[in-house]
């Protein structure tokens, strides 16, 4: 069973919860793709956990986790955060926790450039998270990255790291005017953050292989959601990966393998984070109604997430981008202040009424048309059963199933692991 976990819309949307809470039944769990530049918020009965780079799998014992070679690892951000997790008493060994030799290293500078393009943008800046991530992806695609696996070849990788940097400071001095990157403080970098990690380094395509053949459940656990897609989303307002879930088995290094089930994750209302266009955005009071009722900040950044309602017409995109067999609908809790609820049901574009999801440039253009719908007004975080949840709460997640085209099976009414009602 190959299984991907994947956003719906902006990212944000409680993927980390429920692979914590359906990883119960796999032994593997695969991040493909991305950095450190999002995180996965999960809150069980060991504690509360932010995950950057590490799959959700890792808070169970049982479960291996695999770093793909579709991801750009921190490899400083990765070990700091191996130690929070020991330090709450989490295990991370060689054998639950394998990295793929192909996946590419964001080195400082990547980071450095990523800050340096974003204070040169001013005003128009993308709204990166500043880890680095598109200048360590642009740097894969141009043949100039340093893969996992080279931390195996130190004699071979030292070799390399003076013809990358005289091409790097081409644009770190040339190009922003920045001191030049030196390969001492590279070569310390590597040996630093590096060699600490040579025992996890793999070749996860063959483990991942083996183990589907052995009959193991396979998880892939995605960053991000659909509208962040580099090719599907709202370029340029995107990551620099491909968040979609047929990416997975490519990103995780078995392309040779097929998704059983794509299981979308989607929240009760919509938030995102970053610049780029959110046309059923609130604003002012009505905004900060519903942050502060969710707790919308980001788990990598602080940030403060922008809201707005259920938007049907992202969301059915998102759902087509995923091929979604079914949907995971999360924080239906955070809406039962709300005797009236707003759902975006289409979008007003030059003066017509569109329901499908337009190019990302006329998005600017676009209006929110809301319907209203009634409201519960009352606590459902303490609900576990579909019997336990109020008729209106119940219509609410019927309404959004038939607006979206698509199975709702799971709703969250909670952070804590078993806040998860099965319909």
């Amino acid at each position: 069973m190959l299984t991907s976990i994947c956003g719906i819309n902006w990212g944000d949307e409680g993927k980390g919860k429920m692979v914590d809470y359906l990883s119960e039944s796999y032994d593997i769990v695969c991040r493909y793709q991305g950095g450190n530049n999002a995180g996965h918020t999960v809150i069980n009965d060991q504690g509360k956990f932010i995950l950057n780079l590490l799959p959700s799998g890792i808070l169970r014992e049982n479960v291996v986790n695999v770093l793909g070679n579709g991801m750009v690892i921190d490899i400083k951000h990765l070990t700091e955060e191996a130690g929070r997790l020991r330090e709450q008493g989490i295990r991370i060994t060689p054998e639950n926790l394998k990295i793929s030799d192909k996946a590419v290293i964001t080195m400082p500078y990547h980071v450095l450039m990523d800050c340096l393009e974003e204070d040169r943008l001013a005003d128009k800046k993308f709204g990166s998270t500043r880890r680095g991530i598109a200048p360590v992806y642009a740097d894969k695609y141009m043949k100039k990255a340093f893969r996992m696996g080279d931390l195996l070849h130190p004699d071979r990788l030292y070799a390399r790291v003076n013809d990358i940097l005289e091409w790097k400071n081409l644009t770190v001095t040339g190009g922003y005017g920045h001191a030049p990157i030196t390969a001492e403080e590279v070569i310390a970098y590597f040996k630093k953050y590096g060699e600490p990690l040579k025992e996890y380094i793999c070749d996860t395509g063959l483990y991942l292989n083996e183990a589907n053949k052995a009959g193991k459940k396979i998880m892939f656990e995605a960053q991000l959601g659909a509208l962040r897609d580099i090719d599907f989303g709202i370029y340029p307002y995107t990551s620099s990966s491909s968040t979609i879930a047929a990416y997975a088995p490519i990103g995780a290094g078995v392309p040779n393998l097929k998704l059983d089930k794509s299981i979308g994750i989607m929240k009760a209302y919509s938030t995102c984070v970053g610049e780029g266009p959110f046309t059923a955005e609130y604003f002012g009071e009505q905004a900060e109604k519903l942050r502060a009722a969710g707790g919308e900040y980001g788990a990598a950044t602080g940030r403060p997430r922008r809201v707005g309602p259920f938007d049907v017409v992202a969301s059915a995109y998102g759902i087509r981008c995923q091929g979604a067999d079914e949907v995971v609908l999360t924080k239906l809790d955070i809406l039962s202040c709300y005797e009236e609820l707003e759902v975006c049901t289409a979008y007003e574009l030059d003066g017509k009424i569109i329901h499908d999801f337009p190019y990302p440039d006329a998005l600017d253009k676009c209006k929110p048309v809301f319907e209203k719908v009634k409201g519960w007004n009352c606590d459902i975080s303490k609900c576990r059963k579909k019997e336990d949840l109020p008729k209106e709460a119940l219509d609410y997640v019927k309404y959004i199933e038939k607006a979206c085209d698509c199975r709702i099976t799971y709703v969250a009414v909670g952070a804590e692991r078993d806040a998860v009602i099965k319909l």
